[in-house]
């Protein structure tokens, strides 16, 4: 998506000039859709540059904590949330999640997660990029446990993950007794298979609710409807 050192929201702006990873979708889709309505205290672990903490604190009224554990990243969100309308709302540190876990913050009544999930890939030349988008210093064995220990009794967790990544992550989840209770299937258009869920997960065990999303028209022209309804209140164009 965006390739600028700067990319221009309705109500904020993201300045991504060090940042290995810039404004994406995945980002956009997540801070969207996450259930945040009733939230008063909200982690979101992998902040990058800040956009999900900024477009879900533009949601709700809830305490935003973001941590991000590359520095060029966290130092921009810092800022990004400095610069925003809700500067007294989101804090933004330059942590790793398991230190993060072991300093006992607390729970958080939501969680919110874009992580990295290549897994046993080519890592990146660029260790900033590898660090962003390769999970070698999160696996989902730390994510899954870390958040059981975050996550208020009557929380949830939302999180985006490409295909490959679902099953194995649904496992460990289950195994810290959460499981999936809403799913939303991700497609670039109807013409192609998804390459994207984006799944909510809490500690009631309950029957999925599914749908799917597709982001383009079947033509590769624009947008879907869907897509823009759901992110209306963030694109200018929208």
């Amino acid at each position: 998506m965006a390739k600028n050192n700067w990319f221009q929201f309705k109500q904020f702006k993201i300045i991504q000039e060090r940042a290995a990873m810039k404004v994406g979708t995945d980002g956009v889709l997540l801070g969207a859709w996450a259930d945040v309505s009733t939230a008063r205290t909200i982690l979101d672990i992998g902040a990058g540059t800040g956009l999900i903490a900024l477009m879900i604190a533009q949601r709700s009224e809830a305490k935003v904590t973001g941590i991000e554990i590359e520095k060029n990243a966290a130092e921009e969100a810092i800022e990004n949330a400095k610069n925003s309308p809700w500067n007294q709302q989101i804090t933004i540190l330059n942590i790793s999640f398991q230190d993060f876990v072991k300093s006992k913050p607390g729970l958080f009544d939501r969680i919110v997660s874009n992580p990295p999930f290549f897994t046993n890939s080519q890592k990146s030349k660029c260790g900033n990029l590898a660090m962003a988008k390769h999970n070698h210093l999160l696996p989902w064995a730390d994510l899954a446990q870390g958040i059981t220990r975050l996550l208020a009794p009557d929380g949830k967790l939302a999180i985006i993950l490409p295909v490959t990544a679902v099953s194995e992550f649904v496992k460990m989840a289950e195994k810290e007794k959460l499981f999936l209770l809403r799913e939303t299937e991700v497609r670039p258009n109807n013409l192609k298979y998804p390459h994207r869920y984006l799944m909510e997960f809490g500690y009631n065990k309950a029957e999925t609710e599914k749908n799917f999303l597709n982001i383009h028209n079947d033509d590769g022209v624009g947008f879907t409807d869907q897509y823009k309804e759901l992110t209306r209140d963030f694109y200018p164009n929208f």
